[in-house]
């Protein structure tokens, strides 16, 4: 290649390099000849260039969440350097108000929402020992107390009862009864044993239910009125005392409720233990069919 073909060749090179297409609207200075061209990054080449106003509109889309919000360059990821021109001093406080207060919002609600749950606690709590005890004796109960006791334990009434209600005793009790049934003659026809499936093994998993938020949250706290009606219905001529009748009525609930679940439990564990997968045939394939439009019907 001669000398001649080289420099032709440069120049070729820098008359590309020279020349300005913005990269957000892809136009050039034979398009706009009076817009204001910068290059506000470390990219080489056409991409170095982009129109200043075409600039300002995407770093307003992208600072949409914030004006604080860094925009850099999507090609080299060079930082843009932003400047604001001088402004008085009145709105530069005004902006580092608005700034504390963005920031401390979040902070702010957190706080209120466990403010109201705090309280939204204690008066539960004020109204399930009003319920169990009677509203007057329950007056005079907290009278003897101080207010800084009444603030921290009054709150640790529903806390205690969702934490209750998070202990699934019945899967652990129905284990143990699964294992210790067949070594029980006398009990041995009435306690769960496991289920063996064809191959001759067995299982000894608990069917367990998923936990729902919402189902836990509110049996924990209709468990102080369940108590309250079992007990007067069960126990009100037997009992004197409000407090023995309501705990009474919760534990003769709690019990008759965990029977009936483990007893379901069971039979759902048996009928799953004995499940069978079928050869595909078309008669089957209805079968099925019709099994799930009665499943969903029921």
């Amino acid at each position: 290649m001669t000398d001649d073909s080289q420099q032709a060749q440069r120049n070729l090179v820098d008359n590309g390099n020279n020349v300005k297409q913005c990269w957000i609207c892809f136009a050039t200075e034979d398009d706009d000849s009076a817009a204001q061209w910068i290059q506000p990054c470390n990219c080489k080449g056409t991409t170095k260039w982009v129109h200043q106003g075409c600039l300002q509109q995407w770093v307003d889309e992208k600072q949409k969440s914030g004006r604080d919000v860094k925009v850099a360059c999507p090609q080299c990821k060079t930082e843009y350097i932003i400047f604001f021109p001088n402004t008085h001093k009145l709105v530069m406080f005004l902006d580092k108000v608005d700034a504390f207060v963005y920031k401390s919002c979040p902070f702010f609600a957190a706080g209120i929402m466990v403010g109201s749950l705090y309280w939204t606690a204690v008066t539960y709590g004020a109204i399930t020992v009003m319920q169990v005890v009677g509203q007057a004796h329950a007056v005079e109960v907290m009278e003897r107390f101080e207010p800084a006791v009444l603030l921290t334990g009054l709150p640790c009434i529903p806390v205690f009862l969702i934490t209750f209600k998070m202990v699934q005793w019945e899967d652990s009790l129905l284990e143990f009864l699964r294992k210790a049934g067949p070594r029980l003659p006398v009990l041995r026809h009435f306690l769960p044993a496991p289920v063996t499936n064809e191959s001759g093994t067995n299982s000894e998993a608990v069917i367990t239910e998923e936990m729902s938020c919402t189902r836990v949250f509110t049996g924990a706290l209709l468990l102080p009125t369940i108590a309250t009606i079992t007990g007067d219905i069960l126990y009100k001529n037997t009992v004197r005392s409000a407090v023995q009748r309501t705990f009474l009525g919760g534990l003769t609930f709690i019990i008759v409720r965990g029977i009936i679940k483990m007893y379901h439990k069971q039979q759902v564990y048996k009928r799953i233990r004995r499940r069978r997968i079928l050869d595909y045939s078309p008669q089957s394939e209805d079968q099925v069919y019709e099994r799930r439009i009665e499943h969903i019907i029921l």
